[in-house]
């Protein structure tokens, strides 16, 4: 993936939330005219949109402009018991697909 994959990346993350354009735009403070142009790779956001896009839907920079395969899960409120007990489970599942 490149940044080119963007517009993609974008588009996916919308519709697996469920959102239109508009509701999109209206979260983010964009609107829906500008979401149709970062989707259709007619523009991209600037540094800051980008930023408030990716905490949004909870996934890194890197995972919006397509330099990251992998979503984050954020454990910032977990205790670091929950945190090694979500990482066996990762680990687990991990384990699981690969068979």
């Amino acid at each position: 993936m490149n940044i080119c994959d963007f517009g993609t990346v974008l588009k996916q993350l919308r519709k697996s939330h469920s959102l239109t354009q508009k509701g999109l735009g209206s979260q983010v403070g964009l609107s829906k005219a500008v979401i149709s142009k970062y989707e259709n790779g007619m523009s991209y956001p600037t540094f800051d949109i980008l930023i408030l896009i990716a905490d949004y839907f909870g996934v890194t920079t890197d995972y919006l402009l397509g330099v990251e395969k992998g979503k984050t899960v954020d454990l910032s409120t977990l205790t670091d018991t929950q945190i090694d007990a979500v990482r066996r489970l990762i680990a687990e599942f991990n384990k699981a697909n690969k068979k």
